[in-house]
């Protein structure tokens, strides 16, 4: 098991900044992929950013490449997620997720942090 909690959220104006961080802990040894997704109200969840555990190796979707940008610091076992110029439709409740090793999907999510970004 693997317990993930989410900081960072707020209200920030359109064109900031904020960062987001995700704390792991339990069987961090076991996590193979941390990955940022967000929700926003009525829509489905998008999937944002994917970092290797190991590796930091980095993916994004065509929608936030330039924009955002995932880190991990292993020796905090932390995620971050930076956001830069934010617009209004960034508003969301944003979630990490751990995948282990083995595992074919993201198996271990925190609360969410609410992000509102106001024009």
């Amino acid at each position: 098991q693997v317990q993930l909690v989410e900081s960072g959220g707020g209200l920030v104006q359109a064109g900031g900044s904020q960062r987001l961080s995700c704390a792991a802990s339990g069987r961090t040894f076991s996590i193979y992929l941390m990955g940022w997704f967000r929700q926003a109200v009525g829509k489905e969840r998008e999937w944002l950013a994917t970092i290797g555990w190991s590796d930091g190796i980095t993916y994004y979707p065509d929608s936030v490449k330039g924009r955002f940008t995932i880190s991990r610091d292993n020796a905090k076992n932390t995620v971050y997620l930076q956001m830069n110029s934010l617009k209004p439709e960034d508003t969301a409740v944003y979630y990490c997720a751990a995948r282990f090793r083995g595992a074919s999907e993201f198996d271990y999510w925190g609360q969410g942090t609410q992000v509102t970004v106001s024009s």
